[in-house]
């Protein structure tokens, strides 16, 4: 799943691939948020630890877990 991350007075924003679900990545981030926590640590899919200071988060998007599908609709 993607996470994007924006930070703020930036015109660049944090991707990064998970394989945490959904709705766990959501509560960690909004724990941090409520919580007045300085920051908040997500781990990527290689292992790759990032440290996000949450004064800066301008906003979040979690990705869904499911897997896109391949062929045709009709």
């Amino acid at each position: 799943m993607e996470i994007r991350i924006g930070i703020a007075n930036t015109g660049r924003e944090l991707s990064l691939e998970s394989n945490d679900p959904a709705d766990a990545v959501r509560d960690k981030i909004s724990e941090a948020l409520t919580s007045g926590s300085a920051f908040v640590e997500l781990t990527d899919a290689k292992g790759s630890a990032y440290i996000i200071p949450t004064a800066g988060i301008a906003f979040v998007e979690v990705g869904t877990d499911q897997t896109r599908r391949v062929g045709f609709v009709a």
